[in-house]
C-alpha cells in the first residue's frame, strides 16, 4: 500500500500501518501495545517511523491518550477495510475464534434492563464479558482498550469516542406506605427533611439534583442509609427505611404492587440519558458489531 504524499519512495510498511490503526482505534499507545503484544518503545518507534515517512504528525500525545490529528482520520478511513480483510484471511481457521466482547456500565442498568438484549447472540458463538462501574472512569478505560462498548450516563467529550443515545431514565420520588402516609398532607419539601433518606452515596447526588430541579431548594439532610447499588436502595426503602429517588425502571414493580408509593408527580421530572459508547471505526472483533446493533435495536423498543 502506498501514499502519494509520503516523503520517501516505495510502499509503506505494513506493520507500521497495523500499529497506526491500533493506536487510532484505541486512542492510546499503551492499549495498542497491549492489543498488538508489542513493547511500548517498539510501538512508539513504529509510529514515529511512519510519521517521518509521511512527513507529518499523526497523533497529539496527551496524558490520557493519543488524539488523532485530521490526517490520521483520513489515513484510518483508507486503511481500515483492507487491513481488516487481510486480518480476517490471516486469522481464518476453526481454532481462531473471536475474542469475547467486553461491555461495561452501571450495574443496575446492565443487570435490570440491558443484558437481556444481547443474550440470544450466545447461540451464534458470541461470548460476552460484563464489567460494572461508575460513568466517570469508563470512557478512559474504553479508550485504553479495556472495553469494547460502554454504557455511560453522560456523553463523553472529544472526538476519540462515539456516543449514541440509548435510553432516558426518569427519576421518581418514592417511599413505602407508612412513611408515605406521614408525608401526606404536609408541604413536601419541608416534610422530606424530617424523614430518613436512603441514598447510593454520601454526597446524595440524585436526591440533591431532584430537590434542586423540582423544588428549587437545597437539600439539608444527611443519609440515614447508603447503599452503593440502587437496587439495594430500593430494597431498603421498600422495607420502610425512608424515602429515595431511584430511576423509575428500578421500582416499577413495587409501585404497581403498592409496596412503594409515588410521593410527587412533577411536570418536569429530572431525566438522565444513557449513551452507548464505542471507539470510532470497525472493531477488529467481528462480534462487537452485532452486540452493538442488538443493544441499539432493543433500546428502540423500551
Amino acid at each position: 500500500m502506498s501514499d502519494r504524499n509520503s516523503h520517501g519512495s516505495g510502499p509503506l510498511d505494513l506493520n507500521q500501518l497495523r500499529t497506526f490503526l491500533a493506536v487510532h482505534r484505541t486512542g492510546s499507545f499503551t492499549a495498542a501495545a497491549r492489543r498488538l503484544r508489542l513493547s511500548q518503545p517498539t510501538l512508539t518507534a513504529q509510529i514515529r517511523a511512519l510519521e517521518e515517512r509521511l512527513g507529518r504528525e499523526l497523533f497529539e500525545r496527551r496524558a490520557r491518550g493519543a488524539v488523532p490529528l485530521p490526517h490520521a482520520d483520513e489515513l484510518s478511513a483508507r486503511l481500515a477495510e483492507p487491513l481488516d480483510r487481510l486480518a480476517d484471511v490471516a486469522g481464518a481457521g476453526p481454532d481462531r475464534a473471536p475474542e469475547p466482547v467486553h461491555l461495561a456500565g452501571p450495574a443496575e442498568f446492565l443487570c435490570t434492563v440491558l443484558l437481556g438484549a444481547p443474550a440470544p447472540l450466545t447461540d451464534r458463538g458470541v461470548r460476552l464479558r460484563v464489567a460494572t462501574g461508575l460513568t466517570d472512569p469508563l470512557p478512559a478505560e474504553l479508550r485504553a482498550g479495556r472495553h469494547d462498548l460502554v454504557v455511560a450516563t453522560r456523553r463523553p467529550r472529544g472526538r476519540t469516542l462515539l456516543a449514541e443515545p440509548l435510553s432516558d431514565e426518569e427519576f421518581v420520588l418514592v417511599a413505602a406506605p407508612e412513611p408515605a402516609g406521614r408525608l401526606a398532607g404536609e408541604p413536601l419539601p419541608d416534610a422530606l427533611e424530617r424523614e430518613p433518606l436512603v441514598a447510593c452515596a454520601e454526597d446524595l447526588p440524585v436526591a440533591r439534583r431532584y430537590r434542586r430541579h423540582v423544588f428549587d431548594r437545597r437539600l439539608q439532610v444527611r443519609a440515614a442509609v447508603t447503599v452503593p447499588d440502587l437496587r439495594g436502595v430500593v430494597a431498603a426503602v421498600t422495607a420502610g427505611a425512608g424515602w429515595t429517588v431511584p430511576p423509575g425502571y428500578l421500582c416499577r414493580a413495587e409501585l404497581d404492587s403498592g409496596a412503594l408509593r409515588l410521593l410527587h408527580r412533577p411536570e418536569d421530572p429530572p431525566i438522565n440519558t444513557a449513551y452507548l459508547v464505542r471507539r470510532p471505526g470497525p472493531s477488529a472483533n467481528p462480534h462487537v458489531a452485532p452486540v452493538h446493533e442488538r443493544l441499539l435495536s432493543a433500546a428502540r423498543t423500551w
